[in-house]
C-alpha cells in the first residue's frame, strides 16, 4: 500500500486493518467460487474511509464445494502484533438453518460469517458485540458482505436463484492468531482463542493512538457492564502491580490507562462511573498535579519545574531547589526531599493531583482517589477529592 502521512515531519506509510485484510480476501475467494477461476495477483476493496486498497492474494484453492485464499495484514509503518500475519477466509454454501457454530449478525440470512482458528470469541459483556460471537467487529462484517454483493454483482449473477434456499458461509481463520493474541489486548476485554478482526476505516494510520485508546474504552466499558461502580486507572505496572498486591485491589477493576489520562477520565465519566482511582508511579502523577494529562514525556516534561515550584512554596531554599533541578529522574529526588525535611509535598502533589482530575471531570458527585508511589511501590501520599461543587 502506497499511502502516505506526514507526522512530526516525518513520512510514514499507510497500512490496512485485519477488517480490510478478511473483507478482501473473502471478495477473493468468493469470485473464485462463482468463476472457478484463480485470481491473478490482487482484488480492489473499498474502505470506509475513502481509500480503495488494491491487496495482494496467496494460497488461492479451489476445492470441490469451496473456494480459499489468503491476505497479509500489512500495518504500513505503524508496525503491531498483526503485522504481516496471514488471514484466511473460506467460501463454501451450506443450508440455512444448518448449525454452523457461533457465528456474527450479518443482517443477511443468506451471508453467515464464522471465526475459525485464531480468531477471537467474545467471553465479557460490554463490547460492540454479544457473548459468544466470534471477534470480528460490526464494520469488517459490512465490508465483508459489502465484497461478497460486489462480486455477485460484477459476475452478473442473480443471488436468489443462484442461492435456491441455501446461504453463502463464510469462515475467517487466523492460523498464528491464537499465539499473536497473547500480544494484544483481548485477554483484558475477554476476547479469548485468538485476534479480533478490526477497523472501524479500514486504514491503519501510522504513529496513531486511536486504535489504543479505542482498546482502553472498550476494557473501560466491559468494568461498567460487569457491574463495577468504581475503576483503578494504572500508567503502568508499577501501579497495576502495587493495587493488586499490596492493596489487594480486584485486578478486573484495574485497567492500564497509559499515559492518556485526560481520555481515560472522560471515558470514565462517560461511562458514569462513581469513583476514579488514578495510582501509579509519582513521576506520572506528579505530571496531572501541574494540570498535564497527557503524560508522555515528549508532550509534556515538566517533572522538576512542578516539584521545585511547590517545593519553594514551602519555603525551601534555592540550594534545595537547584539539587532537584539537577535530577534526572523523579525517584533521585526523593531521599533529598526526605533529608532536607520536606516529604509534606507529597501530599501537596497527591491533593493537587485529585483535584486537578476532578475538575477536568465536570462532575459533582464523582470522586477521585489518588495514590502516588515509588519505584520500590512504597506509598509516598494518598489523597481524594470530590463531592463538592466546582
Amino acid at each position: 500500500m502506497e499511502e502516505y502521512v506526514y507526522v512530526e515531519g516525518k513520512k510514514y506509510r499507510r497500512g490496512y486493518t485485519t477488517g480490510s485484510s478478511a473483507a478482501a480476501a473473502t471478495k477473493a475467494a468468493m469470485w473464485m467460487f462463482v468463476t472457478k477461476s484463480y485470481i491473478e495477483d490482487r482484488v480492489k476493496i473499498h474502505t470506509p474511509k475513502g481509500i480503495d486498497l488494491f491487496i495482494d492474494i496467496e494460497n488461492q484453492k479451489i476445492g470441490q464445494d469451496y473456494c480459499q485464499c489468503s491476505v497479509k495484514k500489512d500495518g504500513g509503518d505503524d508496525i503491531d502484533a498483526t503485522h504481516m500475519i496471514d488471514i484466511y477466509s473460506r467460501v463454501e454454501l451450506v443450508d440455512r438453518n444448518e448449525d454452523i457454530g457461533p457465528e456474527s449478525i450479518t443482517g443477511k440470512d443468506y451471508i453467515r460469517i464464522r471465526g475459525g482458528q485464531g480468531v477471537g470469541l467474545v467471553t465479557k459483556p460490554g463490547l460492540s458485540l454479544e457473548v459468544g460471537r466470534p471477534a470480528i467487529n460490526p464494520v469488517p462484517i459490512d465490508m465483508i458482505v459489502g465484497s461478497i454483493l460486489e462480486v455477485m454483482s460484477d459476475a452478473d449473477i442473480d443471488i436468489a436463484s443462484y442461492l435456491a434456499g441455501r446461504s453463502i458461509l463464510v469462515t475467517i481463520s487466523v492460523p498464528d492468531g491464537q499465539e499473536v493474541a497473547k500480544n494484544t489486548f483481548n485477554k483484558n476485554l475477554g476476547i479469548l482463542g485468538g485476534i479480533s478482526i478490526i477497523g472501524t476505516s479500514g486504514i491503519v494510520e501510522p504513529m496513531s493512538d486511536e486504535g489504543w485508546k479505542k482498546s482502553l474504552s472498550a476494557d473501560l466499558s466491559i468494568k461498567k457492564a460487569q457491574g463495577y461502580k468504581q475503576v483503578v486507572l494504572v500508567p503502568g505496572n508499577i501501579g497495576y502491580n502495587t493495587m493488586v498486591k499490596h492493596f489487594e485491589v480486584n485486578e478486573d477493576m484495574v485497567v492500564k490507562m497509559s499515559n492518556f489520562i485526560g481520555y481515560m477520565l472522560m471515558e470514565a465519566r462517560r461511562l458514569d462511573f462513581e469513583k476514579v482511582i488514578l495510582a501509579g508511579h509519582i513521576g506520572k502523577l506528579i505530571k496531572l498535579a501541574g494540570g498535564i494529562f497527557n503524560s508522555h514525556s515528549r508532550i509534556a516534561d515538566a517533572r522538576n519545574e512542578i516539584m521545585i515550584a511547590n517545593l519553594a512554596m514551602m519555603g525551601a531554599d534555592k540550594d534545595l531547589l537547584d539539587r532537584i533541578d539537577g535530577c534526572l529522574a523523579t525517584d533521585a529526588m526523593l531521599p533529598i526531599i526526605k533529608e532536607a525535611g520536606y516529604q509534606d509535598v507529597f501530599d501537596i502533589l497527591a491533593q493537587k493531583a485529585a483535584k486537578r482530575a476532578y475538575k477536568y471531570l465536570r462532575q459533582d458527585g464523582m470522586e477521585v482517589e489518588v495514590y502516588m508511589f515509588d519505584m520500590d511501590s512504597n506509598l509516598l501520599a494518598k489523597a481524594s477529592f470530590g463531592g463538592v461543587e466546582i
